[in-house]
């Protein structure tokens, strides 16, 4: 690209408009080499660090605790038909109790895979007011979350650089079939014709 540039220099062929698109591919291709990974890698930092301090909250915030089942209804798999369910688990819609960090007891239904009976009991997790909630998300999953985005951040710049170079590459071309049909309007009555301007 660069020796192209240089070639074109002090070609009388070579107008402005393919100086300023040449130019302007080098410096689109330099900030997609340089600057994409760069945004990627600042987006992935900051969701990191973001996505930490989340999982530390959580972490410190819900607890693990034992509820005890009082009721089980069991569900047909989601895929209903015959030959792909065949080999699918039952849903189990679980009515259970438990108590919570502040010393209440609550009910609440809770999905579960794996078959229970009434009085047997499953883990849970709470929050303070012992509601069910989520499990808390580990630095794992911190991880995986920052480098999706870090990788989404730098997709988006590439589009983004790579979509401004096409409008402007875009508007030089408009520009310069404009000068031609200047041009053309300019010679267009003299074309083949020698000396008949004279």
């Amino acid at each position: 690209m660069i020796v192209g540039l240089w070639r074109w220099r002090g070609n009388p062929l070579c107008r402005g408009t393919d100086r300023r698109e040449a130019w302007l591919s080098l410096w689109a291709a330099l900030l997609i080499a340089l600057g994409v990974p760069l945004a990627g890698w600042a987006a992935a930092d900051a969701a990191h660090e973001a996505l930490l301090r989340t999982a530390h909250e959580q972490q410190h915030e819900r607890q693990r605790i034992q509820a005890t089942v009082q009721h089980v209804t069991v569900l047909p798999p989601l895929d209903s038909e015959t030959e792909t369910a065949a080999g699918a688990q039952n849903r189990n819609r679980v009515t259970a109790r438990w108590t919570g960090p502040e010393g209440n007891t609550h009910t609440g239904t809770v999905m579960l895979r794996h078959p229970v009976e009434p009085g047997s009991r499953f883990p849970v997790w709470t929050d303070a007011q012992g509601r069910l909630t989520s499990r808390p998300m580990s630095a794992r999953s911190a991880r995986s979350y920052s480098l999706l985005a870090g990788l989404a951040a730098a997709a988006f710049a590439a589009g983004a650089l790579e979509g401004g170079r096409r409008v402007t590459v875009r508007l030089l071309l408009r520009r310069r079939y404009a000068r031609w049909d200047e041009e053309w309007v300019r010679i267009g009555p003299d074309w083949g014709r020698t000396g008949a301007g004279n």
